[in-house]
């Protein structure tokens, strides 16, 4: 079976840290670029961050420029968010997608190809 799974969320304090991770099943994660979006509570889903097949991250939102890093590790078939600094404005529900090899729907705003069930960042004292 094809499937994403997001896992690593949690409850955290503010100024904490989280990695995320996207794992596949069934596929090669490797020939993909790999979106990171969020969506919050009566917000629209925004994306964070996408990683392309050669490892090129690109297009951090804005508000997490220089706290989160995306990174991948094509053996262990995963795509990572590691997220530091956590802000009060950071929780949200947290989904991993497919994308063309350099992300360009995530570029582009389009549809991306598959997507995870999501994991859900907490950000509370």
């Amino acid at each position: 079976q094809v499937q994403l799974v997001e896992s690593g969320g949690g409850l955290v304090q503010p100024g904490g840290s989280l990695r995320l991770s996207c794992t596949a099943s069934g596929f090669p994660l490797d020939y993909y670029g790999i979106g990171w979006f969020r969506q919050a509570p009566g917000k629209e889903r925004e994306g964070v961050a996408c990683i392309s097949v050669d490892d090129i991250s690109i297009g951090y939102a804005d508000s997490v420029k220089g706290r989160f890093i995306i990174s991948r590790d094509n053996v262990k078939n995963t795509v990572y968010l590691q997220m530091n600094s956590l802000h009060p404005e950071d929780p949200a529900v947290y989904y991993c997608a497919t994308d063309e090899p350099q992300c360009k729907g995530y570029v582009e705003k389009s549809v991306m190809k598959a997507w995870g069930k999501g994991t859900l960042v907490t950000v509370s004292s």
